[in-house]
């Protein structure tokens, strides 16, 4: 992998984001840490070490994503790797418990407000950094966009009855993922004809404050697939929706 990669990790102050801003600056990857708190992602750039830059973005400020692209292309002037992390499971905060959390989910009862909440970061932050960066991207040699999603959003699987986690759907987190591989679906056929590649992975269930911290694998193993794609040269796939290691999942 070429050592003078720039990158954008969106939500690489703690989590998943920050571990594969982590790793990718091991390789030699200039790595703008994407972080809605500034001091936070400071904090994090600083731990992390030379390659790391701390980068004020909101995914769902408008000013903010113009303002983040803006110091791109004058600090870099171009993006090679797009890493569309950043994501949330609700806004509530007076619920711990995710089994508690889904059935407030359930769509009978969810509230609106959640809904569009939380698709707000999920869905529409993801888009709006991807329009604001496409042009950072096109100035690339080898441009890659990783949209971090869920095996929760693949429609096929959670369709099915026989699927362990099948009554878990709902409307706020799963369908937000699920409107993510759409929009994701969109960015790949839009880009089919250029030298910018697409790809969708299902990280690993996290232990993060995404799932109140109830998750079953460490932070780096869950990256690995996101780590692995995000590696991926000019050769590499495009078009793609894994999980690790490198395994299809279905739409």
């Amino acid at each position: 992998m070429p050592t003078n990669r720039i990158a954008l990790v969106t939500g690489a102050n703690q989590g998943m984001g920050r571990q594969v801003a982590k790793e990718l600056v091991s390789d030699g990857v200039t790595v703008y840490l994407g972080s809605r708190d500034l001091a936070r992602g400071e904090e994090a750039a600083t731990e992390i070490g030379d390659g790391a830059v701390a980068l004020q973005l909101d995914v769902t400020d408008a000013v903010s994503i113009a303002a983040a692209a803006e110091r791109i292309r004058q600090e870099a002037g171009r993006l090679d790797l797009l890493v569309n992390n950043a994501a949330i499971s609700t806004t509530r905060t007076d619920v711990q418990d995710m089994d508690e959390l889904r059935a407030l989910a359930q769509p009978s009862v969810a509230s609106l407000d959640e809904v569009r909440a939380v698709w707000e970061v999920n869905v529409f932050g993801v888009l709006a950094v991807y329009q604001a960066m496409l042009p950072l991207l096109r100035r690339s040699s080898d441009a890659r966009i990783v949209n971090v999603t869920s095996a929760q959003g693949s429609l096929t699987t959670m369709a099915d009855p026989a699927f362990a986690f099948h009554s878990t759907y709902e409307p706020v987190y799963s369908a937000s993922k699920s409107a993510l591989n759409a929009v994701t679906l969109s960015m790949m056929i839009e880009l089919e004809g250029t030298d910018i590649k697409v790809n969708l992975v299902s990280p690993g269930f996290a232990n993060t404050a995404l799932v109140k911290f109830q998750g079953t694998e460490p932070v780096e193993d869950a990256c690995r697939e996101v780590v692995r794609v995000a590696r991926l040269g000019p050769d590499g796939p495009t078009g793609t929706f894994t999980l690790w290691d490198g395994v299809n999942l279905p739409w």
